[in-house]
């Protein structure tokens, strides 16, 4: 009698064993949950094969290109920032001798009148009426920047510019300090210009030497 009750209790148990084992087989895998999204990232199933998604870098260090000295140039044309420093004038062989003036005009934002003068290069100019010393420097017909090299492309007056220093009761206010010339350019002259509240000072024209 005993040996069939054990007998029974042992079918019992390999039947429930039976029943576990197979109800963990047919369990079915718990779904990972993605984490956020980042705005304009598509999900890892989506992404096209061989793009990145967006708003990530792709791995290993970042690569600069190279500028051409013909996009050198492009930055140092008229409108960019000019770099900081001492930038040194040269005047090429082609534009020595060749300017002896220019004429700028003057204007009185206040009693809203204008008035031309011509200047001599490499010479002060006091304008009448007005506690406005101008220094005035060299002239280039075809004004080219290169850092910190300011010279001219050629003696046409593609691109003309005037470099001057500006003071107000013997106080330099035009460029800064810092700096040695400020430019008024003709073609754009709203770059680089001096600002006054009072007055305004634009380059009208280089006067070639008779």
């Amino acid at each position: 009698m005993k040996n069939k009750v054990v007998i029974l209790v042992s079918c019992l148990l390999l039947v429930l064993s039976f029943h576990a084992c197979k109800k963990k087989e047919t369990q079915p895998p718990v779904p990972q949950t993605p984490g956020p999204m980042m705005p304009g990232q598509m999900p890892p199933a989506q992404i096209p094969p061989g793009q990145m998604p967006s708003g990530q870098m792709p791995p290993g260090p970042i690569t600069q290109v190279p500028i051409s000295p013909e996009g050198q140039q492009q930055f140092a044309r008229p409108g960019t920032m000019m770099p900081k420093g001492q930038s040194k004038v040269i005047v090429p062989e082609s534009v020595k001798g060749k300017w002896s003036a220019a004429t700028i005009i003057f204007e009185d934002k206040v009693s809203k009148t204008k008035q031309e003068y011509t200047v001599k290069l490499n010479s002060d100019f006091t304008i009448p009426n007005s506690n406005l010393n101008i220094r005035v420097g060299d002239f280039l017909p075809d004004f080219k920047m290169d850092g910190l090299t300011l010279t001219s492309g050629s003696n046409e007056p593609r691109n003309p510019a005037l470099g001057i220093r500006v003071f107000e009761n013997n106080k330099q206010i035009f460029p800064a300090p810092e700096r040695q010339w400020g430019w008024l350019f003709l073609k754009v002259p709203s770059i680089h210009r001096f600002e006054h509240p009072k007055y305004s000072i634009i380059l009208k024209e280089g006067v070639k030497k008779g």
